[in-house]
């Protein structure tokens, strides 16, 4: 077994940048609807932690999951997609 571990990774839209070192990432995916199987979309918002990475509100990210930081920040932008 390997040391390294594959960490969860999700892809989102900044939605707010004014916190300090922090960012609400909204991550939105389809998913089928239990009885009449079309896909609607599901979304949801994720603290993360800014490290040296430099993004603003509108960019799309991608966030993977670390040790909790504080109460509600398990997520830290790992790279800036667009």
């Amino acid at each position: 077994m390997s040391d390294t571990r594959k960490r969860q990774k999700l892809m989102g839209e900044i939605v707010s940048d004014k916190m300090d070192k922090t960012v609400v990432v909204k991550v939105t995916k389809k998913v089928p609807h239990p009885v009449y199987g079309k896909y609607v979309k599901r979304s949801k918002k994720y603290l993360a932690h800014l490290g040296s990475v430099d993004a603003k509100a509108g960019n799309i990210v991608e966030i993977s999951a670390i040790p909790p930081k504080s109460k509600n920040k398990r997520w830290q932008v790992s790279k800036v997609l667009r």
